[in-house]
């Protein structure tokens, strides 16, 4: 068979969508953070002379600052229209563009190494400084890792955020049930959780709790040890023969356990003190509206402001004259006036997605978190007309300042569990603690079996399969019921 060339004209019907580079920057905003945004308009500050900074009134430039759409008002529970949003976002913005979404950010755009060195020539202070993880990025890459339920994830992040610059628990744990509303088992059930994070010694609520968390660390906190720890004021008077007695140990055991004492860090955190302190800035705000629902709005203050400086085009179009120069500035023109189409279209679609997340996690900002409700990326997407992927990048980064406290957006997603009578369908979050609570009040001579569990939760409505039990249970580090019961009668034997 002959192979030869040819030309052919085609044509075909529908649309595609052709990844230009003012719509992949068009993408890129959507998923930036509000310090990235700032520095990346910045850097087209300096780059393009027709975009000039909006700071205020007397600025250089003819066209309107781009402006911040106006804030929303949820009136929960009813899921009315959305009122009063410019222009949706359309299919340049990622409607038909089906891409992976991010993944699960880190809350801080530094991240890098835990450690440096000043004595070498090669970096500078502020570079070693800048790649050193604050011990937010620490503790919240390990959080992403061992803490997997949504809930348990805004208690965890409470708590984070409760530390002092040595590591310690700056407030009472009735701090979290009450801003909250969970109880008071599952803010300690996550802060024992966080206890075992590196640096050993973190999240202690004092000196003791401290020195106790090393010592479980290195598998030596033993009873004698403890009863040291429980009477450090004894150690610090040198009083040594009562402590002797109190810990039932002799004189060269004694200096011993007080030697691993004094190896211990009594301020785990002091390794970050030096590092810059990255602090949340949040995206949007809500607040109550004072006749019932919520308002919410952006942070304008945090917004970067620009406008497109059009006096300042036409005096130098005028004075072009090869095709180049022309070219040049038609290209930076189209950029300018396309930046500030694209930051306000971001913020539009912010402003969209924010409002339905609250609109319907509503039951958690009014009684707490254990009325999480399941919600998936679909669930806004649809409510709202746009693409799961345009969800997940506005959702990527973005934090809002609730009376509850500040949120990651991605922390309000999670999964479903089907009703068993073909109602409305139950939070995971919801099903698990209600797991806890069945084997936390079992008595002990009817500890209920999984395919128990199973039952009671099917006859409350609940469509549950028993593997689905036992991974909730052990997710929850809950032992079997064969270990419960051993567990049970040698605690009932030894009474």
């Amino acid at each position: 068979m002959a192979l030869f060339q040819r030309q052919e004209i085609r044509q075909t019907q529908g649309q595609s969508l052709v990844m230009t580079p003012q719509l992949q920057q068009a993408i890129k905003l959507l998923q930036l953070s509000t310090m990235e945004l700032a520095a990346f308009v910045e850097q087209q500050l300096e780059q393009n002379p027709l975009l000039q900074r909006a700071d205020g009134a007397g600025e250089v430039g003819t066209n309107e600052p781009v402006e911040a759409p106006q804030p929303e008002i949820v009136s929960a529970p009813a899921a009315e229209d959305l009122a009063g949003l410019t222009e949706a976002i359309d299919a340049d913005f990622g409607n038909v563009w089906d891409a992976e979404g991010p993944t699960l950010p880190s809350f801080s755009s530094e991240s890098g190494r835990a450690g440096g060195s000043f004595d070498g020539d090669e970096a500078s202070l502020e570079q070693v400084l800048g790649e050193m993880p604050t011990l937010r990025d620490h503790l919240v890459a390990q959080l992403q890792l061992d803490i997997l339920d949504p809930a348990d994830r805004i208690v965890a992040l409470y708590l984070i955020d409760m530390l002092d610059a040595a590591g310690y628990l700056s407030g009472a744990l009735d701090e979290v049930v009450a801003a909250l509303g969970c109880t008071v088992e599952r803010a300690t059930s996550v802060l024992e959780r966080l206890q075992r994070f590196d640096p050993p010694g973190i999240f202690a609520r004092n000196l003791s709790e401290c020195l106790a968390l090393q010592l479980r660390d290195r598998n030596r906190l033993d009873p004698a040890m403890q009863a040291l720890l429980d009477n450090l004021d004894l150690l610090a008077r040198r009083d040594f023969a009562e402590l002797r007695r109190v810990c039932g140990v002799d004189d060269e055991d004694l200096a011993e356990m007080a030697r691993e004492i004094r190896r211990l860090d009594p301020k785990p955190a002091l390794r970050f003190e030096s590092e810059p302190v990255q602090t949340l800035i949040p995206d949007i705000y809500m607040r109550m509206h004072p006749e019932g629902g919520w308002i919410i709005e952006l942070n304008t203050e945090a917004l970067p402001r620009v406008l497109v400086d059009s006096h300042y085009y036409a005096r130098i179009r005028k004075s072009c004259h090869s095709r180049q120069d022309k070219d040049y500035v038609a290209e930076q023109y189209n950029a300018a006036n396309w930046l500030v189409k694209s930051l306000h279209q971001r913020a539009t679609t912010v402003l969209k997605v924010a409002t339905e997340i609250v609109r319907q996690q509503d039951a958690f900002f009014v009684h707490g978190i254990e009325h999480l409700r399941p919600l998936t990326l679909r669930d806004i997407a649809e409510a709202i007309d746009m693409h799961e992927s345009t969800v997940s990048r506005v959702t990527a980064n973005k934090h809002i300042a609730t009376p509850r406290g500040l949120f990651e957006l991605k922390y309000f997603f999670t999964s479903a569990i089907a009703s068993a009578t073909g109602g409305e369908a139950h939070s995971a979050e919801a099903v698990r603690h209600r797991i806890k609570i069945l084997i936390d009040n079992e008595p002990p001579a009817e500890v209920l079996s999984d395919d128990r569990i199973v039952e009671i939760l099917r006859r409350s409505g609940i469509d549950i399969a028993r593997r689905t039990v036992a991974k909730y249970r052990e997710a929850m580090r809950i032992p079997s019921s064969v270990q419960r019961r051993r567990e049970k009668v040698a605690g009932l034997a030894a009474n």
